[in-house]
C-alpha cells in the first residue's frame, strides 16, 4: 500500500459513538493533538448524551461535527471534505450499535457517512457489555469490518459500567494510541524491513535475589522500535526487565541474562535485513552463581567475585546481508573508542554517546559514525528525537536493498 503518514502529520477523524467510555476519548484526542495530530472530532447523537463538543473544541482547536447536515463552505464540504482529507478514522469508543451502522454501511449521521466516503484505513476501538459484544450479531459485524481491512483493537477485560466483570471495556488509550502509529507507518520508508532490536540492561545472577546490572531504562531501544514501526517496519523487540511498555506492534521477547539475549538474537537475526544492539549487555557475569542467597558472616570484611566474560551478542550476530548498528556508551576518548568498536564488530553504523549523561537518562548528546563518513555530532535532544534520527539515517543506508 502507499505510505500514508506518521502521525506528527497526520490528520486523524476520530468518531466517539455513545457509552460511559466517550469521556476517554477527550484523553485520546489530547494524546494526539501533544504528538502533532490534526484531529478532527465527530460526536454521534448517543455520545453528546455523555460528552459535551466544547471539551473537545478547547482540545483540537477545531470544530466538532454533530450532523451530517452541517453548512458547507467554500473551504469545507462536510464529511466530503473529511473523507477525503483523513489519514485515518478512528472509532474510540465503537458501540455495539455504531459497528452495526458501519458493517452494514448506513450513512444516516456524520459518522456513518463519513466512513462510507473516506478511502483511509478504518481503526475500531469497541467498548459494551459483556453480552453484547460477544452476542453473535456483533461479532459478525466485526468479521465483516475486518475483511474489509478495519484494525480492531481491544475490548479489554475488566470492571464494566453495570459493575460486572467482562469483555468490554475500551482498550488503553495508549493501546490505541499506538495501534494509530501502526496503522498509519504501513507502507512508510522502511516497509518490508524486519528489525531487531535490543533495549534495557542484562541481569547477571550472583544468587537467586541478587545481580549485576546496570543503569540502563531500555528508553533508547524502545524509542527505536517505536521509530522503526512509524516507518513501516516489522520489529522484533528483544528487552531486559523494565517498567517500559512495548510500542504497539512489536514482536516482544524478553530475556534477562546476556546468554538469554545472545540466544533470542541468533533466532531473530536469521530472517532480519538489520539488528539494532541498543541494550546495555554486561561485559562480565559472576563465574559461579550461587545456588543460595549469600550471607555474610561474622568478622567477614569483605566478598571477593570472580568474574568472566559475557558473549559478544553483536560481534557474533550474523545473517545474509544484515546491517548492525551498535551503540558506544563511553566515559572517555568517545570517538575514538567507537571507532574501534566500529570496525571490530563489523558495524554499518555506530551511535557514540558519554555513559554518565546516557544511560537511565530522558536525554543523550550522541555522534554518528558511518563507516567512509566523518563523525556526526548531534545536539543533546530526547531519546526519541535521537531514534528517529538514527531511523532517518537508516532509510538511507537500506534504500536501493529491496
Amino acid at each position: 500500500m502507499p505510505a500514508l503518514a506518521m502521525i506528527g502529520t497526520a490528520r486523524v477523524v476520530l468518531g466517539i459513538s455513545g457509552g460511559i467510555a466517550a469521556y476517554k476519548a477527550a484523553d485520546l484526542a489530547s494524546k494526539l493533538v501533544q504528538l502533532g495530530a490534526t484531529v478532527e472530532v465527530i460526536l454521534t447523537a448517543g455520545a453528546q448524551e455523555f460528552v459535551q463538543p466544547l471539551t473537545f473544541e478547547a482540545i483540537t482547536k477545531r470544530p466538532v461535527h454533530v450532523g451530517v447536515f452541517e453548512p458547507w463552505t467554500e473551504r469545507s464540504s462536510g464529511h466530503v471534505s473529511l473523507a477525503n482529507e483523513a489519514d485515518i478514522l478512528v472509532v474510540a469508543p465503537a458501540s455495539g450499535n455504531t459497528l452495526a451502522k458501519l458493517a452494514v454501511g448506513m450513512a444516516g449521521d456524520m459518522l456513518g457517512a463519513v466512513a462510507l466516503s473516506t478511502h483511509a484505513p478504518l481503526l475500531i476501538a469497541p467498548a459494551m457489555e459483556h453480552g453484547m459484544f460477544h452476542h453473535a450479531a456483533t461479532q459478525a459485524h466485526l468479521q465483516t469490518l475486518r475483511d474489509r481491512g478495519a484494525t480492531h483493537v481491544g475490548p479489554e477485560h475488566g470492571r464494566l459500567a453495570s459493575g460486572m466483570m467482562g469483555d468490554g471495556r475500551m482498550a488503553g488509550v495508549g493501546t490505541i494510541v499506538g495501534a494509530i502509529r501502526w496503522v498509519l507507518g504501513r507502507g512508510g520508508a522502511l516497509a518490508g524491513r524486519h528489525i531487531v532490536i535490543t533495549a534495557g540492561g542484562t541481569r547477571e545472577p550472583l544468587d537467586p535475589v541478587r545481580y549485576l546490572g546496570n543503569r540502563s531504562s531500555g528508553q533508547m531501544g524502545y524509542a527505536l522500535a517505536q521509530a522503526a514501526i512509524d516507518r513501516g517496519a516489522t520489529v522484533t523487540l528483544i528487552t531486559t526487565v523494565t517498567a517500559l511498555t512495548p510500542p504497539y506492534g512489536a514482536a516482544t521477547t524478553r530475556v534477562e541474562t546476556a546468554d538469554e539475549m545472545e540466544a533470542a538474537v541468533k533466532v531473530a537475526v536469521r530472517e532480519a535485513d538489520v539488528l539494532i544492539m541498543a541494550a546495555a549487555v554486561a561485559d562480565f557475569r559472576p563465574t559461579n552463581a550461587a545456588t543460595s542467597k549469600m550471607k555474610k558472616q561474622e568478622g567477614q570484611a569483605g566478598l571477593a567475585l570472580q568474574l568472566e566474560r559475557t558473549p559478544d551478542i553483536l560481534a557474533n550476530a550474523c545473517g545474509e546481508n544484515l546491517v548492525k548498528i551498535g551503540f558506544a556508551a563511553e566515559t572517555e576518548d568517545l570517538v575514538e573508542n567507537a571507532l574501534k568498536k566500529l570496525e571490530s564488530k563489523g558495524l554499518t553504523m555506530i551511535v557514540a554517546n558519554d555513559a554518565t549523561a546516557t544511560i537511565g537518562q530522558a536525554e543523550s548528546t550522541a555522534t554518528i559514525l558511518w563507516r567512509g563518513k566523518p563523525p556526526e555530532q548531534l545536539g543533546t535532544m530526547a531519546k526519541v528525537d535521537l531514534a528517529h534520527e538514527i531511523m532517518e539515517r537508516l532509510v538511507i543506508l537500506t534504500a536501493g536493498d529491496q
